[in-house]
């Protein structure tokens, strides 16, 4: 039974009701290549619950995670539902969290405890997490805990969807566009020396594969999404062998994608078309430096990094986060932080475990709270405090999702 768990559709039984109110989800885990370059979901345990790792992170982090807990914990299914072949009873998410705490700022970080943390990644498969805050003192070790993660999973695809929220007014409204950058190489790659005294050499790394395989996955991105263009983003001119190769690999990939517009744009003009007229991008792609630059400039255009959702992938995991990484430690304690972007974020990884209800009835709550702009936190122009917002998301699980 267990082996056919996930090509079974899920079915609600309600009693006394001429119609179900779950309406069958197909519930397959997708192919590697059905699924464009982004993992299938690991299979449910037994008792159907999947097992997924959190990483709190620093700053907010820790209370970010905890508003997530309190909507898994209340965004219950309201009928009895017939799942793997026996009748399970209505319930709180299925998903129970392994959690880490890592963080290099407050002394919790070490080679043992950063491999009990892939350990449970790899294991898992799915991790939700916020961000590990990287000191910028040099104590050895040039790769912060958050880079060696990603390469140790080789997270090489970060996503970021900067969507305009419905009742939220920004200077542009209606955004939709997609940040996609490579996060494996690049500035990134912690290859540093001072040649002679005074005289630092930093290493900036681009490799054909690599950047064959993020254009590969943009214009994959694209085609499974229904979006029209991509644009790659470089500074081809300045560095011509770097990021000419970049550029030279995005324009191979597109050959191969006819009915996908092609674009590319030099980052310093990118950063000012996006604040000047945003509308006129869909997909964008880039190595590692120009995306953590794009991403937070893209997020302040719609609200900042309290309400934009991100994830990393690799052929094999998936991890959840915010998409402007922001450890906001001035807030910390004071009951403040906006949970917006890390809750939209974990309904995009109940989307990812083939849970499309729960992650509907959450994001869609979410929304709603923004949508009728009684409870605002600080950052969006209010005063309602992380518990207010939290306890607002609450009172709108009630409310049946759509799909």
């Amino acid at each position: 039974m267990m082996a056919a768990a996930l090509g079974k559709n899920l079915v609600t039984l309600v009693k006394g009701a001429g119609a179900p109110l779950w309406q069958p989800t197909c519930a397959r885990a997708l192919s590697l290549t059905a699924a464009r370059n982004v993992p299938e979901a690991p299979p449910a345990r037994a008792d159907s619950t999947f097992k997924v790792t959190m990483v709190p992170g620093d700053g907010v982090g820790p209370e970010l995670m905890t508003a997530v807990k309190e909507v898994f914990k209340a965004a219950k299914v309201p009928v009895e539902f017939e799942e793997f072949g026996h009748l399970r009873e209505a319930g709180d998410v299925p998903v129970e969290f392994e959690e880490f705490h890592l963080s290099e700022v407050q002394n919790m970080a070490s080679a043992e405890q950063l491999d009990d943390l892939l350990t449970s990644m790899k294991t898992n498969r799915v991790a939700i997490k916020g961000k590990i805050h990287t000191p910028m003192e040099f104590k050895g070790e040039l790769a912060s805990y958050e880079m060696r993660l990603r390469r140790k999973l080789d997270l090489f695809a970060n996503v970021v969807h900067v969507k305009s929220l419905p009742g939220y007014s920004t200077r542009h409204n209606n955004l939709d566009m997609v940040v996609i950058r490579e996060q494996t190489e690049g500035e990134y790659s912690s290859l540093e020396h001072e040649s002679v005294n005074g005289v630092v050499e930093c290493l900036k790394i681009i490799t054909r594969d690599k950047s064959r395989r993020i254009a590969k996955f943009a214009f994959d991105y694209a085609t499974k999404n229904g979006r029209n263009k991509v644009t790659a983003v470089h500074k081809a001119n300045i560095m011509k062998l770097a990021d000419g190769l970049f550029l030279q690999s995005c324009a191979e990939v597109a050959e191969l994608y006819p009915k996908i517009k092609y674009e590319n744009i030099i980052i310093d003009n990118c950063c000012m078309q996006l604040v000047q007229n945003p509308y006129q991008f869909d997909v964008l792609v880039m190595p590692n430096l120009y995306g953590n630059i794009i991403d937070n400039l893209a997020a302040g255009l719609v609200g900042g990094a309290g309400v934009v959702p991100g994830e990393s992938y690799s052929a094999e995991y998936a991890v959840f986060e915010t998409g402007a990484r922001h450890p906001f430690a001035q807030a910390v304690g004071r009951n403040i932080a906006n949970p917006t972007a890390m809750l939209l974020s974990s309904a995009n990884m109940l989307r990812h475990l083939n849970l499309k209800y729960h992650s509907n009835m959450v994001s869609e709550a979410v929304k709603r709270v923004i949508k009728q702009g009684k409870v605002k936190t600080r950052d969006l122009g209010g005063y309602a405090t992380t518990t207010d917002y939290v306890r607002a998301v609450v009172s709108n699980l009630r409310h049946r999702p759509t799909y």
